[in-house]
């Protein structure tokens, strides 16, 4: 973890303490980030202390048992490995649309990079803990870039579909 966090915003201080399994729980009010075994394991000292909490949650989790607990979370830090798999896209679109998480949705890991952010950003994303070989400038000015979609998805970006139906009912006008 680089320490900064990419948001809307721009690169701003990560928050929160990453917190190994085996760490002591700060009795303070720092802000942490476990592993959903922890968070699973330790959750009503979590739950009783001061700070926000969040879960790291690796891409093979099903979300779908867990959501409903994972609501309490004030973020949820999805994990992509590599390119070649996007399970955290799914994880991230499941949280957002189906169970209507609204806390902080972090991106993390290998394949979080300038060409993903859009893509990330359309999936409900709203923090991205970019690599080290990343220009925070560049993916800011990427989130920027596209104003059109073909598919509906959590950012407001409007559909092909829906200006292609308002331009027809305009005709008919």
């Amino acid at each position: 973890m680089s320490g900064s966090i990419l948001m809307r915003v721009g690169l701003q201080p990560d928050p929160y303490l990453h917190l190994a399994d085996d760490a002591a729980i700060p009795a303070s009010n720092t802000d942490i980030l476990v592993s959903l075994a922890r968070w699973q394991t330790d959750s009503a000292a979590l739950r009783a202390r001061q700070g926000r909490v969040g879960v790291r949650l690796d891409n093979h989790v099903d979300v779908v048992p867990i959501a409903a607990d994972l609501a309490r979370a004030d973020l949820i830090c999805l994990v992509f490995p590599g390119f070649a798999d996007g399970r955290a896209y799914s994880q991230a679109r499941l949280l957002r649309d189906r169970f209507g998480y609204r806390g902080q949705l972090r991106a993390t890991g290998a394949a979080v990079v300038r060409d993903q952010i859009v893509a990330l950003h359309r999936c409900g994303f709203d923090a991205y803990d970019l690599r080290a070989d990343q220009d925070p400038v560049a993916c800011l000015a990427q989130l920027d870039a596209l104003d059109l979609a073909y598919q509906p998805a959590q950012d407001a970006l409007e559909s092909v579909r829906r200006l292609r139906r308002r331009a027809a009912v305009q005709l008919q006008d």
